[in-house]
């Protein structure tokens, strides 16, 4: 993913917080906010997922004209790439967040995707696993690093096996 352009404005925090369930009012409340250090109304941690909807070519996002998996198995009747053609299956295993300072209403930052390391595993059900690691860093409207977030991914070379009693 790289975004060029992600505003960080009070109505997306206020979303965000409510649709993650978190009811901390420093994602509401500027003078709560202030009240507890901080320069006004902050977005939560994991906010910068949201920047997805800033990025024209994320996979998960419709595009007019064009045929879309959608949810579910196969909704549309068409099939998600896997990548690579193998016959396995991947996941997100996991998302790590390192923040220099919290964002701000207010802040635009754009984001930028590197590769991270990568290294495989022999799995008991799964055949070989290839891990991936992508490392996107988003700055905010003066260049200024913000956060890193590091997202893991596996692939498997084959389906899992079921075991005896599943």
């Amino acid at each position: 993913m790289a975004v060029e352009r992600f505003p960080i404005e009070a109505g997306h925090i206020l979303m965000f917080a409510n649709a993650i369930g978190d009811p901390n009012p420093a994602y509401r409340d500027a003078d709560v906010a202030r009240s507890r250090g901080l320069p006004g109304v902050i977005a939560p941690p994991t906010f910068v997922q949201a920047s997805a909807h800033f990025d024209p070519d994320y996979i998960l996002r419709p595009k007019l004209g064009e045929p879309w998996f959608g949810s579910g198995r196969e909704a549309t009747g068409v099939a998600p790439s896997t990548g690579g053609g193998g016959i396995g299956s991947g996941l997100h295993a996991e998302q790590h967040y390192e923040y220099t300072r919290p964002l701000r209403e207010g802040d635009v930052l754009t984001a930028t995707v590197l590769p991270g390391r990568t290294w495989e595993k022999e799995g008991r059900r799964a055949g070989t696993m290839k891990f991936s690691e992508m490392i996107t860093e988003y700055r905010d409207q003066d260049g200024e690093l913000v956060v890193t977030a590091r997202s893991v991914g596996v692939m498997t070379s084959r389906p899992v096996e079921k075991e005896e009693g599943q």
